[in-house]
């Protein structure tokens, strides 16, 4: 227990090492166990981290002689052919950057304990060059999008177009739209929700509002009411993990299908709906060659608007 062994794939247990002191999360187990940044950072975001017995993040400190336990990832062995994704649609490609429109059940890139398919893996299918910049398994990724979400998400193809994405992204000069169907119908029906969002303080896979969390912004307005749910435009400030997802349920109008954010399961079985109704429907951004202002839409995939057919029915 107070070694490191150099077998991964498993539960580790030791004292952190005094001359990691001070160091981020992500950083010491980067040191430790030869994991590349991205992977702890993935590692620690997915509640894999716990010093002290207290699950960390991956901006956190470590102390030293505190306890570490994690869980790490299986070794890599043979890398994954990249597979093609069927449904993963190319909507804009040029020397710089390609945007596509995601499918449900896709994740962004490779993560521990994720086997499914990623956009990354869909473009290498493809045949796409993308940027090197960034860590191995997610080279390219400037931002990213829930596995359940679906809709457009632009990669880097260029290293120039990397490091301009960040910053873009980092300075929020990217509008990002996003349509909701929530429960119930928000009051005032037109705001902002401006609230803090980190771990969830007793179920670590899921996020909340917490204070002292990271600054969060949404804002919304209904734009179609239905007697049980209301369809939102969303424009995001910030992008935390799940933000429209968490700052919604914490106004008691959780996304239809959401049940980890506590939708009613019932509602989303009458309408068809097996996952959250959350779709990135408008990507606007700086191209990263020239700086002109660029946008792409995406239409609402069947389910999705199969429930809206729904609602529209029954109003």
């Amino acid at each position: 227990m107070g070694g490191v062994s150099s077998t991964a794939g498993q539960h580790r247990a030791l004292p952190v090492p005094d001359g990691l002191e001070g160091q981020r999360v992500d950083q010491a187990l980067s040191r430790l166990f030869g994991l590349s940044r991205g992977a702890a950072a993935d590692l620690a975001d997915a509640g894999g981290v716990l010093l002290d017995g207290r699950v960390r993040g991956k901006g956190d400190r470590v102390t030293g002689g505190s306890w570490l336990e994690v869980e790490l990832p299986p070794p890599p062995g043979e890398p994954r052919a990249p597979e093609p994704v069927p449904g993963l649609t190319v909507v804009h490609d040029d020397d710089d950057m390609v945007v596509v429109d995601k499918p449900v059940g896709v994740a962004a890139h490779p993560s521990p304990g994720w086997e499914g398919p990623t956009v990354v893996g869909g473009l290498a299918a493809a045949g796409y060059r993308i940027s090197t910049s960034g860590a191995a398994e997610r080279q390219g990724v400037v931002h990213r999008l829930d596995a359940a979400t679906t809709g457009l998400m632009v990669v880097a193809k260029s290293e120039r177009a990397y490091t301009a994405l960040k910053a873009a992204f980092k300075q929020r000069t990217v509008e990002k739209r996003y349509a909701a169907l929530v429960q119930g119908h928000p009051d005032p029906s037109r705001g902002t929700i401006d609230a803090p969002i980190d771990r969830h303080p007793r179920h670590d896979w899921r996020f909340a509002v917490v204070q002292g969390g990271k600054p969060s912004v949404t804002h919304y307005e209904v734009v179609e009411a239905f007697p049980a749910a209301s369809l939102v435009d969303v424009r995001l400030e910030t992008g935390r993990t799940h933000q429209i997802r968490v700052h919604f349920a914490a106004l008691r109008h959780p996304c239809v299908g959401d049940t980890t954010y506590g939708a009613d399961p019932t509602l989303a079985a009458r309408l068809g709906v097996s996952r959250q109704w959350l779709h990135a429907v408008r990507l606007g951004l700086p191209h990263p060659a020239d700086g002109s202002w660029v946008e792409f839409t995406s239409p609402y995939p069947p389910d999705l608007a199969g429930a809206l057919d729904t609602l529209r029915a029954e109003a």
